[in-house]
C-alpha cells in the first residue's frame, strides 16, 4: 500500500471529522496503469472504518499515454509521448468506487465540479509529469474555497525520480506549484516543514507532500486539535 496516499487520505479525513463534515473526495491526476487507484479504493474502505468519513474518488488520464512535447519545462530528456499508457478496458471494470474522467486535462477539469458535484477535496496527487499538463491542472485550486478542506492534502510525484531525473523549480511540477504560489496571495502550496521529523525515519515520499492552504477558507482558522487543554505547569 503506498504510504504516500495513506498519510494524505488520513490526514484528509481526520481533519474533516473535526470539522463534522462526513464525506470527502480524493483525486488522482495521472492515473497510467491504474494501481494507483485501486489502492486508493482499499485506502478509502478501511480510512472509513477507522474514521467514519466516506470518500469519492476520481482518476483523470488522457489514457493514450504522456502528450508529445518539444518544451524544456517538460524535461523531454526523462520523458516520452506515450509512456503510462492506460488500458481502459481492462482498469475500469475493476474499479468499485472511482469515477475515470477521460481528457485532456486542461479541459477536464475545467468541468470537474459542475458536472461531477465532489464533495468537498480533501487530498489530490498529482503525477502527470509534464509542466504543461501539471500547470492546468492546478486551476482546480481556482474553485471556490466551499470545495476544498481549509488545508488540502497533495501529493507530487514528479520532483524526486531516479537518477536521471534532475527536477528544479523551473521546470516540471516544481514550476508549476511556484508559478501558482506567485499569482495567488491568500492560496498557497506548501511542504510540511519538517515532516520527516514526524516519522521514525525519512523517506522519499515525505519530499513530496504538500498542503494547499487556503487562507481564505472560513473554516481555516477553526481549532481541530484533539487537545482540549494544553498546558505546561512548573512542578511543585
Amino acid at each position: 500500500m503506498r504510504p504516500n496516499y495513506l498519510f494524505g487520505m488520513r490526514q484528509a479525513a481526520r481533519q474533516a471529522k473535526a470539522l463534522q463534515i462526513p464525506e470527502i473526495a480524493a483525486i488522482e491526476f495521472g492515473v497510467a496503469g491504474g494501481m494507483g487507484l485501486l489502492q486508493m479504493e482499499q485506502l478509502a474502505e478501511s480510512l472509513q472504518a477507522e474514521t467514519g468519513v466516506r470518500f469519492r474518488l476520481y482518476g483523470f488520464d488522457l489514457e493514450t499515454g504522456l502528450p508529445p512535447s518539444d518544451d524544456y519545462r517538460d524535461s523531454p530528456y526523462v520523458w516520452r509521448a506515450g509512456f503510462f499508457k492506460m488500458d481502459r478496458a481492462k482498469l475500469e471494470p475493476q474499479l468499485k468506487r472511482a469515477t475515470l474522467i477521460i481528457g485532456n486535462v486542461g479541459e477536464t477539469v475545467l468541468t470537474f465540479i459542475e458536472r461531477y458535484s465532489p464533495p468537498v477535496i480533501g487530498f489530490v496527487s498529482f503525477d502527470l509529469d509534464l509542466y504543461t499538463s501539471t500547470k492546468p491542472a492546478l486551476n482546480l485550486f481556482n474553485s471556490a474555497a466551499s470545495h476544498f478542506l481549509p488545508r488540502t492534502f497533495c501529493y507530487f510525484d514528479d520532483i524526486v525520480g531516479d537518477l536521471d531525473e534532475i527536477h528544479c523549480e523551473w521546470v516540471g511540477e516544481l514550476l508549476a506549484i511556484r508559478e501558482f504560489n506567485d499569482a495567488h496571495a491568500a492560496r498557497k502550496i506548501a511542504k510540511i516543514n519538517g515532516l520527516s521529523w514526524k516519522f521514525d525515519a525519512p523517506t522519499q515520499w515525505h519530499d513530496q507532500i504538500f498542503v494547499f492552504h487556503l487562507f481564505d477558507h472560513p473554516a481555516y482558522k477553526k481549532y481541530i486539535n484533539e487537545r482540549a487543554d494544553w498546558q505546561l505547569p512548573l512542578p511543585e
